[in-house]
Parts: C-alpha cells; sequence; structure tokens
C-alpha cells in the first residue's frame, strides 16, 4: 500500500519533550521513516547546529529549516521529529498541517531539564540550562496550539507516549 503524505506524523514540541525517541519508535511500528529535521539540516549545511548559529546566526537557520522541512515533507510514509523552534514560523505550521497529522509533545521543565540539561549541542540552552528551558517555555507556549493532538510525556515511556499517539492519530 503506497502510503500518502497525509498519513505523515509531524511530531513538534519543546526540546526535550521525546520528539526524536517516540519518532523513532513510532516509525518502527508502523513501518515508517524516521526522519530527523535536524539531522537533515546538519547534513545539508555540512556542519553542526552549533556551528550554524555561530557562523551564520539563527536567522540563517531557520531558512535552512524551512527549506528542508518543505522539502522532506513532500514525501509520504513518515514520521518527522522537527526542532523546536520548528514552530516559529507560520509558513512551516502550515506546511507541516497539511502533509500529516501533527502531535505536539509537551513536559515539565524538570523533565526537560533531566533529558537535555547537560547537552552541548543545543545552543539555545547556553548560560543557564534550567532558566533557558523556562524562558524558551514561556515565550513558545501558544507556539503549539495549531497542532493537531497534544500529549504530555512526562512520567510516560516511550511505548506510553506512541500508543497515545497512536490512538489519537488513527482513532
Amino acid at each position: 500500500m503506497l502510503s500518502s503524505h497525509k498519513d505523515n506524523i509531524i511530531l513538534v514540541g519543546m526540546m526535550g519533550t521525546g520528539k526524536s525517541t517516540v519518532g523513532a519508535h513510532l516509525a518502527d511500528k508502523l513501518g515508517y521513516r524516521l526522519i530527523d529535521l535536524d539531522q537533515q539540516i546538519v547534513q545539508q549545511a555540512g556542519c553542526s547546529i552549533p556551528e550554524i548559529f555561530a557562523e551564520k546566526g539563527e536567522a540563517y537557520f531557520r531558512d535552512l529549516e524551512s527549506d528542508v522541512l518543505d522539502r522532506v515533507l513532500q514525501e509520504g510514509g513518515i514520521v518527522l521529529a522537527t526542532g523546536g523552534g520548528a514552530v516559529l514560523r507560520e509558513s512551516n505550521c502550515k506546511c507541516m498541517l497539511g502533509h500529516g497529522q501533527v502531535v505536539a509533545l509537551a513536559a515539565t521543565v524538570e523533565e526537560i531539564l533531566s533529558r537535555v540539561g547537560e547537552d552541548k549541542n543545543r545552543p539555545l540552552l547556553a548560560g543557564g540550562a534550567k532558566q533557558r528551558i523556562e524562558t524558551l517555555l514561556d515565550e513558545r507556549k501558544h507556539a503549539y496550539l495549531f497542532a493537531h493532538h497534544h500529549v504530555n510525556t512526562t512520567g510516560k515511556s516511550v511505548e506510553q507516549v506512541s500508543d497515545e499517539i497512536l490512538m489519537l492519530c488513527r482513532g
């Protein structure tokens, strides 16, 4: 059976909410291909995300992110794990809504901190991870409202979150 892009599951949410981990589990369970948007960006840019931010700035990164997002969503049968800021552009949100079921993952500050607080590959956490997470959550509190579905991952296993997403998307 051929999958259309309407069958895609697109995971959005703050860093550390489980997009990549849950995405891998979902893709495996569905027989879909997992695409990690940040990995695709790194591959296209030929350097790491911290290097892109340092050398070319966040605006350049966001332009590249939009281009890669548009390209990968032309495929069907994928689970897409986006970067936390992919929702900052309205055009990205519209693109996602038109190419699959968008699921916003959320978690508490403490949960996010325990998952990504020491990760040196997250340039937006530089200079005090807990405070930056709190600030980013506050700044982006409305950014994920556009999603079709919302799932809180705090205290849940990957299997529990995946099952919840499948129930919501395949209802």
